[in-house]
C-alpha cells in the first residue's frame, strides 16, 4: 500500500493515496503553485497581535549556503506552530536559526515579554537560555544510553550549580513518575517512548519559556505518540509554554497546534490556523495524505 503524500519514503520520494509516487522536487513546485503572499499583519493576527518570539526578514543557513530567505514568523505566548513543508524546505534550520546554529545573513530574532523586546540574533545557545528562556529538544538518539536517567536529566542544568540541578531534576520527576521509577536505570534500558519523554524533560530542567521541538514523534511507535502530544500539549496549555515543532507527521503536527507554517524552498509559501491549514484541500492533497 503506497504511503500518503506528505509522508517520506525511502527511496525519497512521495506518495499518493492511489499509488502514484511524486518526487520531493515535485511536491515543492506543485506547492509553489498554491503558495499565498503572507504579510507580517496577517502573522501577528494569527499571534493575537501579541507575539512573543519574531522573526522579521531572516536570511539564514550553513557555511556560505543560505536555506532561508526573508522569512518572517510570529507565535504568541502560549501558542503553539507546526511549521511544514517537503524534505529541504529549511523547517529545521527555522529552529536552528532561533538556536543558535546557524550563519545569519541578514533580519533578526527576538522575543518579547511584558513588551521589553529582546534581540536574540546574536546571542550564542546558551545566551538564549540563560536570557530569552529558550530551549531546544533535539530529534530522536540524543539520550546517552550509558548514563542514568537522572545523569541525563543533569546535562540539561549545565548552567546551573549542582544543588540547583538537583533540585531542578527532583521537580521533574515529582511531575513524571515514570521518570522517577527508572531514576538509577541506565537510560539504554528504557522503552522509545520513555526516551522521548527524557529528551523533553532534560530540556525542561532550566523552566525554559520557549521549546523548539525537533520531529517529536521520529523513531517512536505508534503507541507512544499520542503520549508525547499530550505531555506537549500539558506544557502549552498548562503551564503556559510556547512551543515550535516540526514534525514529520504533518496532519498530527497541525492537530496537536494552533498556528500552521508551509515552507517551501526556504521561504513562507502559507499560514494560517492549524484547523484551517488542515481543512484546505491542496495542504491535504501535497502533506496529509488526503
Amino acid at each position: 500500500m503506497a504511503e500518503p503524500v506528505g509522508s517520506g519514503s525511502v527511496d525519497g520520494g512521495y506518495h499518493g493515496g492511489v499509488g502514484v509516487v511524486i518526487s520531493v522536487e515535485e511536491v515543492a513546485r506543485q506547492a509553489l503553485t498554491i503558495a499565498q503572499d503572507v504579510n507580517v499583519d496577517q502573522l501577528d493576527d494569527l499571534a493575537n497581535g501579541s507575539a512573543h518570539v519574531r522573526i522579521d526578514a531572516l536570511s539564514a543557513g550553513y557555511g556560505q549556503m543560505e536555506i532561508l530567505h526573508d522569512f518572517s514568523l510570529r507565535v504568541g505566548r502560549g501558542q503553539s506552530l507546526c511549521l511544514i513543508g517537503p524534505n529541504g524546505a529549511g523547517k529545521s534550520t527555522v529552529l536552528h536559526s532561533i538556536f543558535g546554529f546557524t550563519n545569519i545573513f541578514s533580519g533578526s530574532i527576538a522575543t518579547v515579554d511584558d513588551g521589553k523586546i529582546v534581540d536574540v540574533t546574536s546571542l550564542s545557545s546558551n545566551e538564549k537560555l540563560q536570557s530569552a528562556g529558550i530551549a531546544y529538544i533535539l530529534q530522536d538518539k540524543s539520550v546517552f544510553p550509558g548514563m542514568t536517567v537522572e545523569e541525563n536529566l543533569w546535562l540539561g542544568a549545565y548552567l546551573m550549580d549542582r544543588k540547583a540541578a538537583k533540585l531542578a531534576a527532583d521537580g521533574i520527576f515529582d511531575k513524571y513518575p515514570r521518570l522517577a521509577a527508572r531514576r538509577k536505570h541506565m537510560a539504554r534500558v528504557l522503552s522509545g517512548g520513555e526516551r522521548r519523554l527524557l529528551e523533553i524533560c532534560r530540556a525542561l530542567v532550566m523552566d525554559p519559556k520557549v521549546l523548539l521541538v525537533d520531529e517529536p514523534s521520529i523513531g517512536l511507535e505508534p503507541r507512544f505518540i499520542d503520549a508525547v502530544f499530550d505531555i506537549l500539549g500539558d506544557l502549552q496549555h498548562n503551564e503556559g509554554k510556547t512551543i515550535i515543532m516540526v514534525e514529520q507527521n504533518a496532519k498530527k503536527g497541525l492537530e496537536c497546534s494552533d498556528i500552521g507554517y508551509v515552507l517551501v524552498s526556504g521561504g513562507l509559501a502559507m499560514a494560517g490556523k492549524a484547523k484551517d491549514l488542515l481543512a484546505d484541500p491542496d495542504v491535504g492533497r501535497l502533506f496529509l495524505g488526503g
